[in-house]
């Protein structure tokens, strides 16, 4: 998944702990075979591929994953689109330099998850061009997967950490909780909080990884389906969840709400979050 992952595993006995570990690895890279864009042979692939065309045939697993998009699109009044991944044609982030509306509209006319038709068993993308894009929410939901194979492996206590997206498997032995940083999103290797873990997931966004400045004007990788323009209002939102799929969805869609409607999402959801807003401040939920 282009970054450096991690799992880490309390066990009294190696070789299961060993056999737990590569099957949890597998199930990550099977999990990217299936659904990365940067593979021509995947399911993802082959749908974007078809677009404005055919019909592709898709299993329970994939129908799952659109079923939860199609939600999080409803949940987020369409900012969360599992369509809008095309934006990046018209966003260099190794270039400082913004898109005019010239480039954006043309890419913006195959952003729409309304045209994502979908009938049982199989899925089509109706304007050509269009492309699905599981970025949003696939790293999360192999972090979960990969826990969910711990679990099944009979191990009790474990450290799922996918890029910076972690899922906890019940507390380190003698039940001490799991310390979990969280990045400071303006300073390299220093940790804003530190939070204590012994269930669940903790997933962050942020307009640190990936972005440009332009005139002062950070622009992160965030990007807003309706304008094709750049996340505002925050440097990171970090949310703690049952789940890292619903932790990560969290995020985004607060980044991409904006500073105020982020904050009143957030507090509605009823889940622990930490926010540094884009002046620097921090707002918490979290001890």
């Amino acid at each position: 998944m282009a970054a450096d992952n991690e799992l880490q595993i309390h066990c009294d006995d190696a070789e299961r702990a060993r056999a737990a570990a590569t099957c949890a690895m597998d199930e990550v890279a099977r999990i990217e075979e299936k659904y990365s864009r940067y593979r021509a042979g995947s399911l993802l692939s082959r749908i974007n591929a078809a677009a404005g065309r055919d019909f592709v045939e898709v299993d329970g697993e994939t129908e799952a994953l659109l079923d939860y998009a199609g939600a999080c699109y409803e949940q987020s009044d369409g900012l969360f689109d599992a369509t809008s991944g095309v934006l990046r044609r018209a966003w260099n982030f190794d270039v400082a330099r913004v898109p005019d509306e010239a480039e954006l509209a043309p890419v913006l006319a195959r952003v729409g998850w309304d045209a994502v038709e979908r009938e049982p068993g199989r899925v089509r993308l109706a304007r050509p061009g269009m492309e699905l894009d599981f970025g949003g929410f696939g790293k999360e939901y192999a972090v979960d997967r990969a826990a969910l194979v711990l679990r099944e492996s009979g191990i009790e206590s474990a450290v799922v950490n996918l890029a910076g997206d972690v899922c906890i498997l019940g507390p380190q032995p003698g039940g001490e909780p799991w310390r979990v940083g969280i990045r400071h999103p303006r300073r390299e290797g220093v940790a804003i909080a530190k939070v204590p873990v012994t269930s669940g997931a903790l997933a962050t966004s942020g307009d640190y990884e990936r972005y440009v400045e332009v005139d002062g004007v950070r622009h992160c990788h965030i990007l807003d389906p309706r304008t094709g323009r750049s996340a505002r209002g925050f440097q990171s939102v970090s949310v703690l969840a049952s789940t890292c799929l619903v932790a990560g969805s969290a995020t985004t869609i607060a980044m991409l709400k904006g500073r105020d409607a982020g904050l009143a999402w957030l507090r509605s959801l009823g889940l622990g979050y930490l926010t540094v807003l884009d002046d620097g401040s921090v707002v918490s939920s979290l001890a």
